[in-house]
């Protein structure tokens, strides 16, 4: 679990439209939204504080504080995380046609009460030593026998995987997914690892050729060394698309400010916070045409798979069930 911890932006509040600070939940990490915040206090002169730690012990707090909440805004990361907070009642209905025209409608909350600030896609890694993309098609297409031996997972305890497999629910059934997911199992080089770096790290390593991890975990590692032997690819692009996750924020329920919450969120949809806010972990802009960062930019395009992200947070229940039946850990 991430340490809590409390900062606070930088510039004093002198002028502006809200005297009050901001208060922000956040899950995103200090240096993932720090420099972000700092441009929005420096443009309008409000001050914002931030709480941060994982998305769980925050909603907890929330429904702990209840009315007596300081937050004005949550941020945190996988639409199951924000389905959990707005189906626990902690966040609000948000009428703003800035954020309904600039975030397409598959990447927020049926009752806007959430919207998506940034995409993530969760995709194949493979090795360049030992895989040719001609190899690859299907998420599916690694449950067959072919990648026996060759497989690694992260554990099935990370949310990403939950809303991966909650997706896949969603798409194929419950039938369709335990057969995906049974094959993953059985193909798995080692035990699912820790985190998608350890993955990746083991594709290096030769112990598997295929990871499936988050973009911006291979990202980090190429940007690093842009000769690591590894390449992305886009799987199902002839079917569902990639499947894609999101950072995302909403209004806390009980904000004693939610005009400026509004104003807050309606700015991290410009262009300009667009641009800060997805290279600064390598991730994909909600809005279209905002610039990528150049290692992004990269890997090409891809067809995303634009069935509602909120439904991964609906499926994710029964994505646990069903991987713990079969036994992926």
């Amino acid at each position: 679990m991430k340490r809590l911890a409390l900062f606070v932006a930088l510039t004093t509040v002198t002028t502006g439209l809200f005297a009050a600070p901001l208060v922000v939940y956040s899950e995103r990490s200090e240096q993932l939204i720090k420099p972000l915040l700092e441009t929005y206090t420096a443009k309008t002169g409000v001050e914002i504080q931030v709480l941060t730690d994982d998305a769980a012990p925050l909603i907890a707090r929330l429904k702990a504080e209840g009315n007596r909440t300081p937050a004005d805004v949550l941020i945190t990361v996988d639409a199951g995380n924000l389905w959990h907070a707005a189906e626990s009642g902690m966040l609000a209905k948000v009428d703003s046609p800035i954020l309904e025209t600039r975030v397409p409608d598959y990447l927020q909350d049926p009752n806007n009460q959430w919207f998506a600030l940034t995409v993530r896609a969760r995709t194949i890694v493979y090795s360049t030593d030992r895989v040719t993309p001609a190899q690859l098609s299907t998420y599916e297409d690694l449950a067959s026998p072919a990648w026996k031996g060759k497989l690694c997972l992260r554990t099935s305890k990370k949310v990403y995987n939950q809303s991966l497999v909650g997706s896949l629910i969603n798409r194929l059934g419950d039938e369709g997914t335990r057969a995906v997911v049974d094959g993953w199992v059985n193909n798995l080089a080692t035990e699912p690892q820790s985190s998608d770096t350890k993955a990746l790290e083991a594709v290096i390593a030769g112990q598997c050729d295929v990871a499936i991890v988050n973009t911006y975990y291979f990202g980090r590692m190429q940007k690093a060394n842009p000769d690591v032997p590894l390449a992305i690819f886009w799987p199902n692009q002839a079917t569902s698309g990639v499947h894609i996750n999101v950072s995302g924020a909403g209004i806390t329920k009980h904000s004693k400010q939610p005009e400026a919450a509004q104003a807050f969120l309606e700015w991290m949809v410009s262009d300009e916070a667009q641009e800060i806010y997805a290279n600064l972990d390598m991730e994909y802009p909600v809005v279209k045409d905002v610039a990528v960062d150049p290692v992004v930019a990269k890997w090409g395009t891809f067809k995303p798979d634009t069935r509602p992200v909120y439904k991964s947070g609906e499926y994710q229940r029964q994505a646990v069930m069903l991987m713990d039946a079969a036994q992926y850990r």
